[in-house]
């Protein structure tokens, strides 16, 4: 049975590597077929609102900049991949941790399309699911790739993770 720790430092490294994994998703779509997504820059100002009572933009890109932002949004971003990916093990318990499997790692990943679906997107002004987005349907299509690809992240750092903890001998 793990201990507490254990269970935090192996959560971490998972949502560390699927949250990178999501992040070369996101390079290699800008870069090979100029696809954008999400500009963390919003993401660390829609954040930086937040502390100041604000939760609602109409759209974010043109609320009120704040110092940076930008750094703000990459914390933002790998805090809620850190936090997504501590939902396995209290969902599927430590024994997934030891174990991983796909399917837990594939739900947990496309179900977390609803934080930026039913929280974000419509805070930011873009409305439910992208509703007001000019081609609502590609940017939703885009949010499930993108979560798919932080499931099969969260599955396959799992799985590194076991695999160099017992090569190491520290599982």
């Amino acid at each position: 049975m793990m201990n507490v720790s254990e269970i935090v430092a192996r959560s971490v490294a998972i949502g560390l590597g699927a949250t990178l994994a999501m992040d070369m998703w996101r390079l290699a779509l800008q870069k090979f077929f100029g696809v954008n997504s999400l500009d963390l820059a919003l993401l660390g100002r829609w954040v930086g609102h937040l502390f100041r009572g604000r939760f609602t933009h109409r759209p974010i890109g043109k609320s009120e900049q704040i110092s940076g932002e930008t750094a703000l949004g990459w914390l933002s971003h790998y805090a809620i991949g850190l936090t997504f990916a501590g939902l396995l093990p209290v969902i599927w318990g430590s024994d997934w941790l030891a174990a991983p499997s796909l399917f837990p790692a594939l739900a947990v990943g496309i179900g977390t399309v609803l934080a930026p679906w039913l929280i974000m997107q419509p805070a930011m002004g873009l409305g439910i699911a992208a509703a007001n987005a000019p081609v609502p349907g590609a940017v939703r299509l885009r949010n499930l790739a993108i979560h798919t690809v932080y499931g099969l992240g969260l599955y396959l750092s799992a799985f590194a993770v076991q695999w160099l903890g017992s090569k190491a001998g520290w599982i």
